[in-house]
């Protein structure tokens, strides 16, 4: 019997800022996922072109694109900012485009949500927020979420995850992914 390939699980950062603390996690997270055997791969949203949604323009090339790079994974991991409490509209506008497309890359893979913020509260409004879009547009999104607060002291000098219980909770966020991605073979 042939071997199965490991599962591939694609990372989506909702900031694109550089060097931001959400493009750390969304590192420190893959590294995670390698150190468990899996398939990494980013999927950056600043290169698909994707002009502010408006009902009336026709569909860029970039979403269809998009769609099918995530198509491409088993498994996505979204990390987002919290912007006054919600998505930031990269994210937002990400979505819209793509749902308006079709939902197959939504409800086809595996999904994880993660958040970092500078702040105690670890992007707890936006990570609810985007759990009620995603199981709206039908994700498998498992219950375990990853939300790191207090951003400067949650990485070591090597950019690995070190803050409790966020270091605990990325391991088990992968370990469901990882679970029902097998179950889904």
């Amino acid at each position: 019997m042939a071997k199965k390939q490991p599962a591939k699980i694609g990372f989506l950062c909702g900031s694109l800022r550089e060097g931001s603390i959400n493009q750390k996690l969304s590192k420190a997270i893959q590294k995670k996922a390698k150190d468990k055997g899996l398939k990494t791969g980013e999927i950056n949203l600043e290169t698909y072109d994707l002009p502010i949604y408006h009902g009336d323009l026709k569909t860029p090339a970039g979403v269809k694109k998009l769609i099918k790079r995530m198509k491409s994974f088993d498994g996505v991991v979204i990390i987002t900012p919290e912007y006054n409490g919600g998505l930031p509209p990269v994210l937002k506008n990400a979505i819209d485009w793509t749902s308006t497309v079709e939902t197959g890359h939504i409800n086809g893979c595996v999904y994880g949500i993660a958040a970092c913020t500078p702040g105690p509260m670890s992007g707890i409004m936006v990570m609810r927020e985007l759990q009620f879009l995603l199981m709206r547009l039908g994700a498998d999104l498992v219950p375990t979420q990853t939300g790191c607060g207090g951003a400067s002291k949650a990485f070591d000098k090597k950019g690995q995850l070190v803050a409790e219980p966020a270091a605990t909770f990325a391991d088990k966020m992968l370990d469901q992914m990882i679970a029902r991605i097998k179950a889904k073979r």
